[in-house]
């Protein structure tokens, strides 16, 4: 069921991610790499989470191409996309990726926010798993039985439209929220009946777990991931963006033809094993774009049914936070 807490998890999670946001943000205001600007250079300060940015750092090819422009990049490792969006509120980053769902809360919460690139659609990173040994066989079947996912998550807007899609209502199933480790936990002990989670969580399960998938969201929702930066750092730095997703498109487009190195390679970032990132990049889409319309128009949806989940406390108009130079 939907707890009583569920209308104030904006303010929790702007609260929880400004606290854990804090310390790093002060460690790189006493950094070199503090200001945007450098004598007569510039500064592209790059927040990251282990994957596909971790790429492009290694190969080094960011700072090639705008070395001639006299921009620097510094790179900051955080452990998750909403922590990097707080990075972003308190200016300490300028630049980096996150899911679909974190974006809705940071807008909603006042971060600068403005969309800077996004992927192609992925859904099948995304997916409803059940036990090996699991009764379940359609998603009609979840009907009352407990499934976990992290809430106010992209899986979490999965869910509500997949259910939906298949004639059940959100309060049909009894939700049980709970981060990734835990709901792994969980899903392990029988202690819930389905799982709602993402790759490479996701592939971890089938192959360590026997986990099996019930539905993806194929057909249900995009699951695209994205690129973002502040609204100031973009009206200046349009040339420096412009090359951003220019180069995160050039590792997906290695990484789309050169899967199993890059499965490789991503084991090793990650710390997974290497059965795992095959099963992940292999199903994985690649191409990164500029953000356009009929991409914010997708975020709008998130954002309009997160207001009626009672996850953000005000409906949102996600133009707002679109690329400044947007037709």
């Amino acid at each position: 069921m939907v707890p009583s807490s569920l209308s104030s998890a904006a303010h929790a999670w702007s609260r929880r991610r400004w606290l854990a946001a804090g310390a790093g943000a002060a460690a790189l205001a006493a950094s070199p790499g503090w200001a945007q600007s450098s004598g007569a250079g510039r500064t592209l300060r790059v927040g990251h989470q282990k994957g596909w940015l971790s790429l492009l750092k290694a190969r080094g090819t960011l700072e090639k191409r705008l070395a001639p422009l006299g921009v620097k990049v510094t790179w900051t490792e955080f452990n998750a996309g909403p922590v990097q969006l707080e990075a972003l509120n308190v200016g300490s980053i300028d630049f980096g990726d996150v899911g679909e769902a974190p974006p809705i809360f940071a807008q909603a919460a006042g971060a600068p926010l403005v969309y800077a690139g996004a992927t192609v659609p992925r859904p099948q990173l995304e997916a409803v798993v059940v036990p090996k040994g699991s009764a379940l066989r359609s998603v009609a079947d979840l009907k009352g039985k407990r499934v976990a996912y992290n809430k106010g998550s992209n899986v979490h807007y999965f869910l509500a439209k997949l259910l939906e899609k298949n004639g059940l209502q959100y309060r049909d199933v009894q939700s049980v929220f709970l981060a990734p480790p835990d709901a792994r936990a969980a899903f392990e002990r029988g202690a819930v009946d389905a799982w709602v989670i993402w790759d490479p969580f996701l592939a971890a399960a089938e192959k360590t777990l026997g986990a099996r998938i019930l539905a993806d969201a194929t057909g249900v929702v995009n699951n695209r991931a994205f690129y973002f930066t502040s609204r100031d750092f973009a009206t200046r730095n349009a040339d420096v963006l412009r090359i951003a997703i220019e180069e995160v498109d050039g590792v997906d487009q290695w990484v789309s033809g050169h899967r199993a190195e890059a499965a490789a390679e991503l084991s090793q970032v990650l710390g997974l094993d290497r059965a795992v990132t095959e099963l992940f990049v292999g199903r994985a889409g690649y191409g990164t774009r500029v953000v356009n319309r009929e991409i914010l128009a997708e975020q709008q949806a998130i954002a309009d049914t997160f207001f009626d989940l009672k996850l953000i406390p005000k409906k949102l108009n996600v133009l707002h936070a679109a690329p400044v130079d947007l037709a």
